[in-house]
């Protein structure tokens, strides 16, 4: 077995003191610019890495940041990790990023890793069911904890999230405009907060507009699952001439279904998809959608823990963001316009 390499072998290397050496790897002290190269070369040499954790023993911080999310492997997210992490780099800090896969006992066991290992602040994404403790216990530790997409009731906790009911009510509004009657809402399974916003703002502007009852159809938020929701809700209500999509990857792959049958995303079905991933635009019918622009939209959060971070006695900030409708080719006007009256 290797033996890990010692600060007293890179002081030694470098012919210098330990502590010379220790405020070379930490970036203290008054060094001349020779003696600083020359402990750095040593440390390259013997492949010497600095113990972070003594490092954050003696100065009481981590440099770390955890982000307990769902879902990694949806480009949503994996977008808005990558915001996360280039901003928080750039100021010295390092993410941590656990997949609870919205399951609340599988993320009690990470929000407990995360107190237990003295992360700076917490980035959190709540799941369904999250119990009234967790939030006693993060409050009690005094950990900077900033929410994303769901916001708890009764949270005390920095917040980023989207205007949801406003987003699903534009587009909504624009498939109305079109010409739609019959428009279906196609995405997510549990009645999670920002699902619930999101059928509110559509179910709210079919009412405003006299238009036909909701249809609201479950899918899990893939691709494939929905491929197959899509040839399940065309089955079931072949009247529907347009869908609202719970985000992009059920959208993509409601257009994939229509293409299998015939039909063609933006003529015979129209189709709006929410978050404005990477993929939307590239798609082989690049797809209309509300665009958040997940990527930014991880920076802003990223933003937010670093202000908290700065200044612990600041107000609690909630920010809320809009979504932007953005036209490509899955919308269009019905191709038989009588017919969808």
């Amino acid at each position: 077995m290797s033996v890990r390499p010692k600060l007293e072998a890179v002081a030694k290397e470098a012919g210098v003191s330990t502590a010379t050496a220790s405020q070379v790897m930490r970036g203290t002290g008054r060094i001349s610019e020779q003696t600083r190269k020359r402990v750095i070369r040593a440390a390259e040499k013997l492949h010497y890495v600095p113990d972070g954790r003594a490092a954050s023993m003696r100065s009481g911080q981590s440099r770390e940041i955890g982000f307990a999310i769902h879902h990694i492997a949806n480009p949503f997210n994996a977008e808005v990790i990558s915001g996360v992490s280039d901003l928080l780099e750039t100021e010295g800090y390092l993410v941590s990023v656990l997949d609870s896969r919205d399951d609340a006992e599988r993320q009690g066991t990470h929000l407990e890793a995360f107190i237990r290992n003295a992360r700076d602040g917490l980035l959190w994404v709540p799941a369904v069911e999250t119990p009234n403790n967790r939030l006693e216990v993060l409050a009690r530790y005094g950990m900077p904890t900033v929410t994303f997409l769901r916001r708890p009731e009764f949270s005390k906790f920095d917040h980023v999230g989207i205007r949801n009911a406003e987003a699903t009510a534009i587009a909504t509004g624009y498939l109305a405009d079109q010409g739609h009657r019959h428009i279906a809402y196609l995405g997510g399974t549990d009645m999670t907060k920002v699902r619930k916003e999101r059928i509110a703002g559509y179910s709210d502007t079919l009412a405003k507009r006299n238009l036909p009852a909701a249809t609201i159809w479950d899918s899990d938020d893939n691709r494939t699952a929905g491929l197959n929701a899509m040839l399940e809700l065309y089955k079931a209500h072949p009247s529907i001439t347009a869908v609202v999509c719970n985000g992009d990857m059920v959208a993509l792959g409601a257009s994939l279904a229509l293409s299998r049958i015939g039909l063609e995303p933006g003529q015979d079905i129209s189709i709006i998809g929410f978050d404005d991933i990477q993929d939307a635009a590239v798609a082989l019918r690049p797809l209309t959608t509300m665009a958040v622009s997940p990527y930014q939209l991880g920076r802003r959060l990223a933003r937010v823990m670093l202000d908290r971070l700065r200044d612990p006695g600041m107000p609690i900030v909630v920010s809320e963001v809009p979504a932007e409708l953005i036209i490509r080719e899955t919308t269009g006007t019905p191709r038989n316009l009588e017919s969808a009256q």
